[in-house]
């Protein structure tokens, strides 16, 4: 039980990167094929609060809670044999010096302000 509730963790932290990734993605692709929903004001500040939440993680030299959570209910090991956690770790989870990971978090938050600015977001009018 305890490893299947750690795929559930691996699979909330995978959903959580691809909302911020993809997020990103779908609203440059929503302005240029003219979805309204991509300027959804509540959307915009999520999602901005997101990739916020891990760049100010990586800068202060916090773990992120869900690896820590994930990492626990393992025991510490290294990624379960389950097929689901396998392959969402090998897609989530490098092997690279921590800075790469700062610097590139705040790349992306540089990419949501910039799009903040060239696709605005706009409040629901009543």
């Amino acid at each position: 039980m305890q490893m299947l509730l750690a795929d559930f963790v691996l699979i909330v932290h995978f959903a959580f990167a691809t909302f911020i990734i993809g997020g990103l993605g779908l609203i440059w692709l929503g302005a240029a094929v003219g979805w309204q929903w991509v300027r959804n004001l509540q959307f915009r500040i999520i999602h901005l609060a997101a990739i916020c939440l891990v760049a100010g993680e990586s800068l202060l030299g916090v773990v992120c809670p869900l690896t820590a959570w994930e990492d626990w209910l393992r025991g510490g090991a290294q990624p379960g044999t389950s097929f689901v956690a396998r392959w969402i770790h090998r897609i989530l989870y490098y092997s690279f010096p921590e800075w790469v990971f700062t610097v590139s978090y705040l790349l992306v938050v540089a990419a949501v302000a910039v799009t903040f600015w060239r696709v605005p977001p706009r409040s629901r009018r009543r």
